[in-house]
């Protein structure tokens, strides 16, 4: 299937205030910021180291990316152990559920395939909708609050 062409603006936006925190969407984790710092990003990027490094610059409360279809050596998901390691809740979403490079499809048809630790921790589970996977994540922030 070819993409229709079309304004391939790359996106950066805040999808909700939520009490437990704002959902930021960037087509690329090259466009966080330093203000999305304990918040909840959402990315279009595959999970690959590189991608790992920039969202290690900002410590979001939770990142997905895209599992890039897991890549040589698992090599679409090797963020989430370098995120692990640096303190970060992260995970991917299914490439056959959102399109890579596109945020909004993994905010609205994502579902989460690979988790860290730390995810796990905060009660992310694999098989969930991601868009359900960051509402309960939220509400239980808030909740604690």
């Amino acid at each position: 299937m070819m993409l229709e062409q079309q304004d391939f603006r790359m996106r950066r936006e805040t999808l909700d205030e939520h009490p437990g925190g704002r959902i930021i969407l960037v087509d690329t984790i090259a466009h966080v910021r330093d203000e999305d710092a304990g918040q909840v990003v959402i990315c279009g990027s595959h999970g690959g180291i590189s991608s790992g490094e920039y969202a290690s610059r900002v410590q979001a409360s939770v990142v997905f990316f895209n599992d890039a279809g897991g890549g040589k050596e698992g090599a679409g998901t090797a963020a989430l152990s370098l995120l692990e390691a640096r303190g970060i809740a992260a995970g991917t979403v299914s490439h056959d559920s959102a399109m890579i490079g596109d945020a909004l499809d993994a905010w609205e048809n994502g579902t989460v395939s690979v988790l860290n630790a730390r995810a796990q921790a905060l009660g992310f589970a694999v098989g969930q909708p991601l868009r359900d996977a960051i509402h309960s994540f939220l509400t239980r922030a808030s909740d604690a609050q």
